[in-house]
C-alpha cells in the first residue's frame, strides 16, 4: 500500500486498522492547494527550502519551524507528497485504549510537533522511524529549545535534531501571498483595495491569512464586494493607522 494512504489502514500492535481508526484519528492533510508550483518562494524560506532538498538529514529527522503563515504546513505536505510520507497531526495524538499504539511504516511527517497530545506516542514513532531508517520531518511554531515536553526522553531526542526555519515574509512575498490568498478562494479584489490593504495589513503572514479569511467570511455573509469600508468593519484589530 502506499505510504500516504490513510492511516486506518495501518496495524496497530496485532489490532487491525478499522479497529485503531475509531480510537486514533488522525486526518491527513488536503493537499489541493499546497503543491510545489503554490508555494511561493522567497529569502525568508529559502533555507528552510535547502535543508528540504537535502537526501540526508542528522539522524534522518529535521524541524522545521517559524511563525504562522510562513509556509511551514505547505512546505511539509510538499515533502510528505514528494517522499511518500504519511502525514499527521500531533495535536491529536492520544493514548490507545485498547493499549495498543500506532506504528507507521516509511517516511513520516508530523504537524505542530511543538504540541503533541500524547508524547508518548511522538517518542513511539520517532523510535520506529529511527530503527527503519526512514526519514521524519516535523514542524511547529517554536524550535525544540523553546518547547515544553515532559517526557526527558522525548525532548532530548527532539533538542539533538537539526533545525531550520520560516521567517515573516519580505514585501515582494507579502505582495504575492496577499494575492494568491485571495485567489485561493476566488475573491476578485479590486487593486485599489488590494494595495490598501497590503500597506496597512501587519508585516506578517499571520496577518494575511486573518485578514482574507474575515473578509471572506463577511463578504460571503453579506452577498457584497470586499471594499475599504468593509475591511475598516471587519479588520479594526489588524489594519494599521494612516500615515
Amino acid at each position: 500500500m502506499k505510504k500516504g494512504a490513510a492511516m486506518t489502514k495501518r496495524d496497530v500492535d496485532g489490532v487491525s486498522g478499522r479497529a485503531v481508526a475509531s480510537q486514533m484519528a488522525f486526518p491527513l492533510r488536503r493537499v489541493t492547494a499546497m503543491t510545489s508550483d503554490r508555494f511561493i518562494n522567497g529569502p525568508s524560506n529559502v533555507a528552510a527550502r535547502a535543508w528540504l532538498a537535502r537526501s540526508q538529514w542528522p539522524d534522518g529527522r529535521l524541524w522545521l519551524w517559524g511563525p504562522s503563515g510562513t509556509g511551514k504546513t505547505h512546505l511539509l505536505t510538499v515533502w510528505a507528497h514528494e517522499h511518500d510520507a504519511t502525514v499527521l497531526d500531533a495535536q491529536l495524538f492520544s493514548k490507545s485504549s485498547a493499549g495498543g499504539r500506532i506504528r507507521v511504516q516509511g517516511n513520516l511527517a508530523i504537524d505542530n510537533a511543538d504540541s503533541p497530545g500524547d508524547e508518548a506516542t511522538m517518542l513511539h514513532l520517532l523510535n520506529d522511524a529511527f530503527s527503519q531508517g526512514d526519514r521524519v520531518l516535523m514542524a511547529g511554531r517554536l524550535p525544540p529549545s523553546r518547547s515544553h515536553f515532559m517526557l526527558p526522553d522525548l525532548a532530548s531526542r527532539l533538542r539533538a535534531t537539526a533545525t531550520t526555519a520560516t521567517g515573516e515574509p519580505e514585501d515582494d512575498l507579502r505582495a504575492t501571498l496577499l494575492l494568491s490568498l485571495l485567489a485561493d478562494r476566488q475573491l476578485v479584489v479590486s487593486q485599489s483595495v488590494t494595495d490598501w490593504l497590503w500597506r496597512h495589513l501587519p508585516r506578517t503572514g499571520n496577518a494575511l491569512v486573518s485578514a482574507v479569511e474575515r473578509l471572506d467570511e463577511a463578504a460571503l455573509v453579506r452577498k457584497q464586494p470586499i471594499t475599504r469600508a468593509l475591511a475598516l468593519e471587519m479588520l479594526p484589530d489588524l489594519l494599521m493607522p494612516e500615515e
